[in-house]
C-alpha cells in the first residue's frame, strides 16, 4: 500500500489553500518489509484520504532517517533559544533538523503514527522525535497550577503493533509502556483524546497475527474523517 505525500513547512501554510488539512504521517518500525505498524499506518492515511482527497500529507520515516539523541547544547538552542554561535557543524545540523520536526508537528492538524513495540515501549527513534516536539513555550508552558498544553486541537491516531499480549487485564499488562507513555506525554502538550488502534499477539502464531491484523484493519475502516 503506497501513500502519496506532499511536503509542507511553516512558511507554506498559505500556499495549501482553502480548508486543506495537513497530515503528518510517521513510521517507526525498523522493519522495511513485513511491518504491521507500517501497514496499519498506511491504511489509516489512505482511509482519511478517501474521505478528504485534498488532504496534504507529509511523511517522516524515523527508522530510515533517525534523529540523534538530544544533547544539552542542542536542547538549549532548540528549546531555550540560547546562543548558537559556538555549535559545531554536526550540532547545527541537528538543530536545523530539530526545527523542521517541530515545524512539521505545529503545522499539522492530524498526526498518524505507526508505532512498533520494542522491549515494552516505543522505539528510541520515536522518543528522540518526542524530545523535539515537547518544547516549553511552543507545545506546553508552566504555570503555578501545573503544566498547560499548547497543542490542543490536534488529532493524533496511533497504530500500535505488539508481538505479545499486553492489553489491560492481561498477565503482561503491567509491562505495557508504549500506549500508556504516549497517552501521558501527549496529554502534557494538550492532546488528551488519542485514537489508538492495536494489533497484538502478532508474534505468537500466524493465526493470531492474521486475526489481529484483520481486527485492526476493521477499526481503521471506521475512522472518522
Amino acid at each position: 500500500m503506497s501513500v502519496t505525500s506532499k511536503p509542507f513547512v511553516t512558511d507554506a501554510i498559505g500556499q495549501l489553500g482553502g480548508n486543506a488539512v495537513r497530515l503528518l504521517h510517521i513510521d517507526t518500525s525498523i522493519k522495511t518489509t513485513g511491518s504491521l505498524s507500517r501497514e496499519m499506518s498506511a491504511a489509516a492515511v489512505e482511509r482519511l484520504k478517501r474521505e478528504a482527497p485534498d488532504i496534504a500529507v507529509h511523511y517522516r520515516d524515523l527508522a530510515a532517517h533517525p534523529l540523534g539523541d538530544l544533547t544539552e547544547r542542542v536542547f538549549a538552542a532548540h528549546a531555550k533559544g540560547a546562543d548558537i554561535g559556538d555549535l559545531d557543524p554536526a550540532e547545527l545540523s541537528d538543530l536545523a533538523e530539530s526545527g523542521k520536526v517541530l515545524a512539521e508537528f505545529l503545522t499539522s492538524e492530524v498526526i498518524v503514527m505507526g508505532v512498533a513495540f520494542y522491549n515494552f515501549t516505543v522505539p528510541s527513534s520515536l522518543k528522540a522525535w518526542i524530545d523535539r516536539i515537547c518544547v516549553a513555550g511552543k507545545t506546553f508552558s508552566y504555570s503555578a497550577s501545573g503544566v498547560i498544553g499548547l497543542a490542543r486541537g490536534k488529532r493524533v491516531i496511533v497504530l500500535l503493533a505488539r508481538g505479545g499480549i499486553y492489553g489491560e487485564g492481561s498477565p503482561n499488562g503491567r509491562n505495557e509502556h508504549a500506549e500508556t507513555y504516549l497517552r501521558s506525554v501527549f496529554s502534557v502538550i494538550g492532546i488528551d483524546n488519542l485514537e489508538v488502534i492495536v494489533a497484538e499477539g502478532v508474534d505468537i502464531s500466524p493465526e493470531l497475527r492474521a486475526a489481529a491484523l484483520e481486527s485492526a484493519m476493521g477499526s481503521i475502516e471506521t475512522l472518522a474523517a
